[in-house]
């Protein structure tokens, strides 16, 4: 490997590694300035920890920091080297921002519905820049994807139990609808998450198959720029072989999409499927006439 790709690939990590502690910096403002003032917890380890500093009168910091150093290791068992690094900054910089920001002025006072979005959405989005970046900021995730192997449950069924749990131990503290206010907020984060990690415009798969497969990918490339693939599939009832086609979109296109199909062919057999990440290949837009 030459000396200028190792530079860019150690400029790659320094700035995933900054980006963890952005993210790390953003949920603990999220936490300080809008979700403990106002007495809503967010799921996890670091609602546990919330709780044990209402209850212990310790640092939030310092709590978060001690409860997830089991999830770091299980982290680095599982998962491997770079994502404990990564999680290790992120989890020591939420830690750290709790402690300085905790004095710090409330943005959001009483409404309880604006608190748990907007606190959502923070914290929300300060977690995913951080897995986006390969860093995680709570240690419950690891622990759920731990049990999976070991019961018969899928690792978000599991994520959803052990998060019950927190928020039972939450109601205890801040009360039933402390509890559920809580629950709000981290159901509000864990889809920003979701939005963040793949971004806004994540792409779709469509697969079609019609009477018209040559129109279809013609006016799929003219009217959105999109590249397709055929694939010869047989009908298991009639044996009757069928051009299947295959055309990866950008979400925002999925509406234009559906229109060119039903314009085209009204009775075609369409599948749509959502896709986590594209690279490579020929995945661009040709010139839309």
């Amino acid at each position: 490997m030459g000396s200028g790709k190792k530079q860019s690939v150690a400029l790659k990590k320094v700035l995933r590694a900054l980006a963890v502690i952005i993210g790390a910096f953003i949920t603990a403002y999220g936490l300080e300035a809008v979700l403990i003032p106002n007495n809503v917890s967010d799921g996890g380890v670091t609602g546990l920890s919330i709780v044990g500093s209402e209850l212990i009168d310790l640092p939030l910091g310092l709590l978060i920091a001690v409860l997830n150093i089991p999830f770091i290791f299980l982290g680095y068992k599982q998962i491997g080297k770079s994502f404990a690094i990564n999680s290790v900054l992120g989890i020591a910089s939420l830690a750290i921002g709790t402690i300085t920001m905790h004095h710090i002025k409330p943005i959001l006072d009483g409404d309880t519905l604006l608190v748990t979005v907007v606190g959502g959405i923070i914290i929300g989005f300060g977690m995913g820049l951080a897995l986006r970046n390969g860093g995680a900021l709570d240690g419950i995730d690891m622990l759920a994807v731990l049990l999976s192997r070991k019961l018969p449950f899928g690792t978000s069924d599991l994520i959803l139990f052990l998060n019950a749990f927190v928020f039972i131990v939450v109601s205890t503290v801040f009360g039933l609808q402390g509890a559920i206010m809580s629950g709000i907020a981290y159901y509000i984060a864990s889809k920003v998450i979701h939005i963040v990690e793949e971004g806004l415009s994540g792409a779709k798969t469509f697969k079609i198959i019609s009477k018209y497969p040559e129109t279809m990918v013609e006016t799929i490339r003219d009217r959105l720029g999109r590249g397709a693939t055929y694939n010869v599939v047989e009908g298991g009832y009639s044996n009757e072989q069928f051009k299947e086609i295959t055309c990866v979109i950008n979400r925002l296109e999925e509406s234009k999409m559906k229109e060119i199909i039903y314009e085209i062919d009204p009775s075609a057999f369409v599948m749509v499927y959502d896709v986590a990440e594209v690279k490579g290949g020929s995945f661009k837009k040709h010139d839309i006439h």
